[in-house]
Order: structure tokens, then sequence, then C-alpha cells
């Protein structure tokens, strides 16, 4: 099983290498994305990557994934408590969607209350710039729900494909992703 900075190398090689790929195919004209959709994929595969690692149910043990959130690695504890290590954190589905609804639990107060300044916020008298744009993006995100659609899909394809490289450096095959329970020793 790979440490956690190889894991992040071969993560960071294969976001090198699909960002090349897309950047000969983009302009090629092969097709062409969003530039909130390269964006949304690209941070969310990174995210991923560094952030909310497969490993992250070691977290109750000093990993460097649980440090990469600095103060706030604390709160992936539980989650370690919760999960036992190449369980089910480590299937191909579920393992990911566990810690991104693991996530939304801790997020779930501070969201709820800024949603509504958000869809609400005027932006008039601020200057154009990055936060202009982020501000009105997500704004957007909010009223237009094909900017939402499109932003999800990214979103879901960078945070799933960088959880799979994990998984494939682990030895996890696809078909052991549909497994609830620990497997039985052999005797």
């Amino acid at each position: 099983m790979p440490s956690g900075k190889v894991h992040n190398a071969i993560n960071t090689l294969s976001l090198i290498a699909i960002s090349g790929a897309y950047s000969y195919a983009h302009t090629s004209k092969v097709f062409r994305l969003e530039p909130g959709a390269v964006l949304a994929f690209a941070g969310a595969f990174v995210a991923g990557t560094f952030l909310l690692s497969p490993d992250l149910d070691l977290a109750e043990q000093h990993v460097s994934i649980k440090n990469n959130w600095g103060w706030f690695g604390f709160l992936w504890v539980p989650y370690g408590w919760v999960f036992s290590h190449r369980g089910i954190s480590h299937t191909w589905l579920v393992g990911p969607l566990t810690r991104l609804v693991y996530l939304a639990l801790l997020l779930a107060l501070p969201v709820y209350f800024l949603r509504d300044p958000i869809v609400h916020l005027k932006l008039e008298g601020v200057t154009r710039g990055p936060i202009f744009d982020l501000l009105l993006s997500f704004k957007n995100f909010w009223r237009k729900p094909e900017v939402a659609r499109n932003t999800l899909l990214a979103l879901t394809a960078g945070y799933y494909l960088s959880q799979w490289l994990h998984l494939i450096a682990d030895g996890v095959a696809p078909d052991m992703g549909a497994r609830f329970m620990p497997r039985k020793r052999r005797r």
C-alpha cells in the first residue's frame, strides 16, 4: 500500500496528464468545456487528493491527510472512529460518498446561515474583479439550475476520479465497491 506522498504524486501527475490532454483537445477543437466546469473539476480533484482522501479513516493517527486540514484536522477524528481503515471508506462508490456526507454535516449550519445572504447579495458598486466574479458565480449557482448542474457534474467527476486513483494504487478492485461488511479471514 503506497504512502500518502506516493498517492499525492500519482494524483498530481494524473491531473497534469489530464490537463495536457484537455488542452490538446481544446486547441484542436475536439471538445470544449466552460471555464467554470474546468475549474470545478480541477478544484474537486485537488480537494479529493489533498483534503478528502480515503485515508481520512486513519484520522485518529498522525497522517498527512489530516495535517492538510491544519487546525481543523481534529474534525476528522470521529470519521476515523466510525470507519475502519480499508473498510467501507475504501469502496468505489460509497466510500467517497461517506466523506462528502460527513463534510456536509460539518458544513450544514454555516451553509444554512450564509445561503440567504448570498442569494440576496447586491453586487452594485462592487468593483469587477476576481472577488466580484466569485460572488456572482455563487449567486448564479443558486439561481440558475443549468449552472448548478454543470458545476456539480464537474465537481463530482473530479472528486470521484481522484478517489478512484487512490483506490487503484491501493489495489482495491472496482468489484469490491459494493461490499459493506469486512471480508472473513481464511483459516
